[in-house]
């Protein structure tokens, strides 16, 4: 049997104990590498030229710079590294900012192991792992809003 591809993971939280319980969450799967922790949307963009994450678990309220601003330098800068955001219920327009700025995936910081783990290995590229349906949801989350189709 062969040994699944390790995703390395970065994960950009401001908060120190949400970083370390999404670091004991790493070590549970054996596909999963945590490669790095930056505590503001600065210190994820120059993680990802040092540590060489596939995927970058960004929270989008951190001080200095956003995760909606790293998540567009990372996504300028290294085409390669895939970006999910992470957010809480109340933060629903800001996934959908994140996913414009070039995110992949959104989850909920109050998701279980299992959906984060199904959301980083989506985003790496795991095709089984993306129904059609969210990836339309996705490009249609892109797309800008004409003026025609804002009629409220």
């Amino acid at each position: 049997m062969t040994k699944p591809i390790t995703i390395r993971v970065l994960i950009a939280d401001d908060h120190y104990m949400v970083r370390q319980g999404l670091a004991v969450f790493m070590n549970t799967f054996d596909d999963l590498e945590l490669v790095g922790e930056a505590a503001n949307g600065l210190e994820a963009i120059r993680l990802c030229a040092d540590a060489h994450p596939n995927v970058v678990l960004m929270d989008l309220m951190m001080p200095e710079m956003d995760g909606i601003a790293a998540t567009r330098a990372i996504c300028q800068e290294y085409p390669n590294v895939r970006v999910v955001a992470m957010t809480s219920f109340s933060d629903q327009g800001l996934a959908q900012e994140a996913l414009q700025a070039g995110a992949v995936g959104h989850v909920l910081k109050n998701a279980t192991i299992d959906e984060l783990a199904a959301a980083i290995r989506a985003a790496a590229g795991q095709p089984d792992l993306v129904p059609g349906i969210i990836e339309n949801m996705i490009q249609a989350a892109r797309r800008p809003v004409s003026p025609a189709d804002d009629s409220h």
